[in-house]
């Protein structure tokens, strides 16, 4: 059995597990999160739900109540029920595994670890130096890292893109002078009131929104239809842009440890998207460069990323080739 954490902040983590999940060769997988479970699990995958640990308790707000330990750890508040019934739901899983998938967590990992449990941790970009980071890569059997490398430095396996679209066929020619916003999984007012500011000042361009509020369960054809795509910068959005091999302005969005920010700078450094700022008042010349470019989106290792991906996992639960 393995057990697979996925954290609970936006809809990635989520998509990154159901592109994974069905390439990985054993027939139990427990996923441990606090999102609610998905109408469809591959099979051979079972949900336990976990208890929040942010909620404001008796005990007080959690984040004034020393969650880092002096900065040894990302989240760990004193005194918090949720918390703690959180990790002892995980750790009533652990001990049946053959290894544990942690999407991400430094306290997973390391509760997986002190349980003896090998652990492949999937990581993400950005400045990630500090202390509770570093411990975690260190506990870890294998650390996945979604993203093409730069160069063939050691360090994480850059398994590439992984996105749910990987193969499918494109839906359709692209409409002229079409947008979509790609939004996500979480409510961003500051994203809203820029596409509705972009939108105003486009009149000679048609805009559609997909995101909060505007879910679309399958964003396949809008994405492979639109003359342009703006979206933020994470990780399943970028790798979803490279199957789609969509023209795009990519607005990197306020992430911990400026994820985004050190995504948009690679794409923009290798000429893949065009990369505004929320703020932005340049729209029409901003849509135009995006509608002309020509992004070689195999840079982005999508084809076979989740395949690259399951055997990391594989080759941590001991199974073999």
């Amino acid at each position: 059995m393995i057990a697979w954490y996925v954290h609970h902040h936006g809809r990635g983590h989520l998509m990154r597990l159901l592109a994974v999940r069905p390439l990985v060769r054993v027939d139990d997988v427990v996923v441990l999160s606090s999102l609610a479970e998905p109408e469809a699990l591959p099979a051979g995958t079972r949900w336990v739900r976990l208890p929040t640990d942010d909620a404001v308790e008796a005990s007080g707000d959690p984040a004034t109540n020393d969650p880092t330990a002096g900065g040894r750890l990302h989240w760990a508040p004193l005194g918090h029920a949720g918390h703690a019934q959180r990790m002892a739901a995980i750790a009533a899983v652990l001990p049946e595994a053959d290894a544990v998938v942690v999407d991400v967590s430094v306290e997973v990992t390391a509760l997986a670890r002190l349980l003896g449990r090998r652990v492949a941790l999937v990581t993400q970009p950005g400045e990630r130096t500090d202390a509770p980071h570093a411990m975690g890569r260190a506990l870890a059997d294998a650390v996945i890292a979604p993203w093409p490398a730069l160069d063939d430095a050691a360090g994480p396996h850059h398994v590439g893109g992984i996105s749910r679209f990987e193969g499918r066929r494109g839906a359709g020619v692209r409409e002229p002078a079409t947008v979509l916003a790609l939004g996500g999984g979480s409510d961003d007012p500051e994203w809203q009131a820029m596409v509705e500011r972009a939108a105003a000042s486009t009149p000679g361009w048609r805009w559609s929104i997909a995101g909060v509020g505007h879910w679309l369960a399958d964003p396949w054809h809008a994405l492979t239809t639109a003359d342009v795509v703006v979206s933020a910068a994470g990780q399943n959005a970028i790798a979803d842009l490279a199957a789609a091999q969509a023209r795009a302005v990519v607005v990197p969005r306020p992430r911990p440890f400026d994820e985004q920010h050190a995504t948009a700078a690679r794409l923009e450094a290798e000429g893949l998207a065009v990369v505004a700022d929320a703020s932005a008042t340049t729209w029409p010349a901003l849509l135009a460069r995006a509608s002309a470019s020509r992004p070689d989106w195999s840079r982005w290792r999508v084809d076979g990323a989740a395949a690259r991906a399951a055997a990391a996992i594989e080759r941590t639960a001991g199974l073999g080739a």
